[in-house]
């Protein structure tokens, strides 16, 4: 994706220090919350001796990481690199944190997924290098199913309905799954499967489509479930939640690959009821899928060697033992093409074993190969999240509908850009 944004026109390599080396080691302070990817960086230092980077782990970035990282290069002491999930990179453009890497990191641009490499893409500048994904897919109690007569997981999403209407007939006190209402970033995964563009740029203008056909379908869609009672609007990542997943109150999960850890850690007493198929589509021929979540290595401005940081970045997300570990740990699928090199992804029995033996990790792949490679984001995304998470709330308390929190979510998306004295069209 390239984006025209006035407002960034001067990140193109933003400020330098002087190098903070000392016998000619350059050193570098990266900031994360991956967990474990401390194993990572401590094999880079091992394999360069003429770089060594320092990991400080940082809150995750929507619980003030973020902000921590943009006082700090406004203080002019920012770290040389930074995790910075793929939304979040227009905003730190808005305020010109980052740093034009292309001319270090653009021989590498084949080594990487094309949608996710595109997704540091700004007015042909590269301004952050992939790291991971989040292809989805449905998780299922196989063994719900079994017992309520469910054969095979729904190929659609009519399907799908159908067989929420049979679970909770079987068992009242059980749902196909819960419409975590303030968790807008779920929603949006679902809608990008729909083969909808929210996001996009016509001449100097940002375009925001927030309230088109085919995600007031979507909408339309769990907003009749929910009213028929047959999903829950139970928040996720909470306990009662977890509760669910561990007694049989949720029995679906429509999620993405990084999601396998969370049930695996949540509802262990669980093991081999779980399998993994696509996502339900909704066409009747053909496959598309989707992708929740995605973050990326990104230069900070100010950064005294911003060289070294692109090489490190290159390498943390490239090299084969580095994304083994990192995919060991649970930080998402891999941002190359191949993963035939990394064995936590070709043959994992901890987390096949879970469920059933199965390679789940197939389903994901297929998912990674047939993502809406379209998709963009724009600056201040946030507002969108919270304009969703609030309409979506007040409409499954009975205060409007689904469909009218998007246009309630474009509305409020177009005033903040505006705002942000950017130029902006609302509509196709």
């Amino acid at each position: 994706m390239v984006v025209l944004l006035a407002a960034i026109s001067a990140c193109s390599s933003g400020s330098a220090r002087t190098p903070s080396s000392s016998g000619g080691v350059v050193h570098l302070t990266f900031w994360s919350w991956v967990p474990n990817i401390a194993n990572a960086v401590s094999l880079f230092n091992s394999a360069h001796k003429n770089i060594q980077v320092t990991l400080d782990t940082i809150p995750t970035g929507s619980n003030g990481g973020y902000a921590k990282m943009l006082d700090a290069v406004k203080a002019g002491n920012p770290p040389c690199a930074a995790q910075v999930e793929y939304q979040e990179i227009p905003t730190f453009l808005l305020q010109n944190a980052l740093v034009n890497i292309k001319p270090w990191v653009a021989s590498s641009q084949s080594l990487f997924v094309p949608w996710q490499w595109n997704q540091g893409v700004y007015n042909g500048s590269v301004y952050a290098v992939p790291q991971a994904s989040g292809p989805m897919a449905l998780y299922y109690r196989k063994d719900v199913f079994s017992r309520d007569g469910i054969v095979t997981p729904p190929r659609t999403w009519a399907q799908y309905a159908q067989d929420a209407a049979i679970i909770h007939s079987h068992a009242p006190h059980a749902y196909i799954t819960t419409f975590p209402v303030p968790d807008s970033a779920w929603y949006t995964a679902l809608a990008w499967q729909a083969g909808t563009k929210w996001f996009g740029t016509s001449g100097d203008h940002w375009t925001v489509n927030i309230a088109n056909a085919a995600s007031q379908r979507v909408a339309g869609y769990w907003y009749g479930l929910v009213k028929k009672g047959m999903v829950k609007t139970e928040n996720d990542f909470t306990s009662a939640w977890y509760k669910d997943l561990q007694d049989g109150g949720v029995v679906t999960w429509i999620s993405a690959s990084w999601g396998d850890a969370i049930l695996r850690q949540n509802a262990p007493n669980t093991a081999g009821n779980w399998a993994v198929a696509p996502m339900p589509q909704w066409a009747s021929s053909g496959f598309a899928a989707s992708n929740w979540g995605g973050s990326s290595t990104a230069v900070l401005r100010g950064c005294p060697d911003p060289q070294a940081a692109a090489q490190f970045a290159v390498w943390l997300n490239t090299n084969a033992r580095s994304i083994n570990l990192l995919v060991t740990d649970g930080y998402g699928w891999p941002a190359v093409p191949s993963v035939s090199s990394i064995p936590s992804v070709t043959g994992n029995p901890k987390v096949f074993s879970f469920y059933g033996g199965q390679n789940i990790n197939a389903v994901f792949q297929q998912a990674d190969q047939n993502i809406n490679e379209s998709w963009g984001w724009i600056p201040n995304v946030q507002t969108t999240y919270d304009a969703l998470d609030s309409a979506f709330a007040s409409a499954a308390n009975g205060n409007g509908t689904f469909a009218s929190a998007l246009t309630s979510a474009q509305r409020q998306t177009v005033a903040s850009l505006s705002g942000a004295g950017l130029k902006v069209t609302s509509g196709p």
